[in-house]
């Protein structure tokens, strides 16, 4: 009896696995994303502009390590880079300069902003984030990492970048 209970047990087991199996690899309908991903994959569409900077331009214009911080380069492509701000060891920020030709869109927030940092426009995105534009071409970002690293800190780090230089930079290009 235990054996004929033993049997049928792992014959159940089996086909219930085939049967999931077979409904796992059934084809799923197209989701929401499909036809935007074809396009943006199509030969000759572009997620950066020709005209962005390169990222590496960027990376004289983020502000020097001081005291117990130390930055890290963490990515660099076209229109783009970032650095990770650590103070003793940890991961407290993220520093980004961000080429707004590959979206312009992104500059509309600025529009009503009331706050300014040497004359260019200064917004807060959510409760990590301050932002501000240079030139009307490059946003100029950093988010909070740790609970510690308040508003205020992220706006002294964004007074650190040499702003004029990049101001100068969107100038040439």
């Amino acid at each position: 009896m235990r054996k004929r209970l033993t049997r049928f047990l792992s014959l159940t087991l089996v086909l219930g696995l085939l049967w999931f199996g077979t409904a796992a690899c059934a084809s799923q309908p197209p989701s929401q994303f499909d036809q935007a991903q074809q396009e943006s994959t199509q030969r000759g569409a572009e997620a950066v502009t020709k005209e962005s900077s390169k990222g590496g331009e960027f990376n004289v214009f983020f502000p020097q390590a001081e005291g117990e911080y130390e930055r890290v380069f963490a990515q660099e492509k076209q229109g783009f880079a970032e650095i990770k701000l650590k103070q003793n060891g940890q991961d407290v920020a993220v520093m980004s300069i961000n080429d707004v030709k590959n979206n312009p869109t992104a500059a509309d927030k600025f529009k009503a902003s009331t706050q300014a940092i040497d004359g260019f426009p200064l917004v807060q995105q959510g409760t990590t984030g301050t932002a501000l534009l240079v030139g009307d071409r490059y946003q100029v970002k950093v988010l909070s990492r740790s609970p510690s690293f308040t508003p205020q800190e992220r706006e002294a780090w964004l007074a650190k970048f040499d702003l004029k230089g990049l101001e100068n930079l969107s100038a040439r290009n």
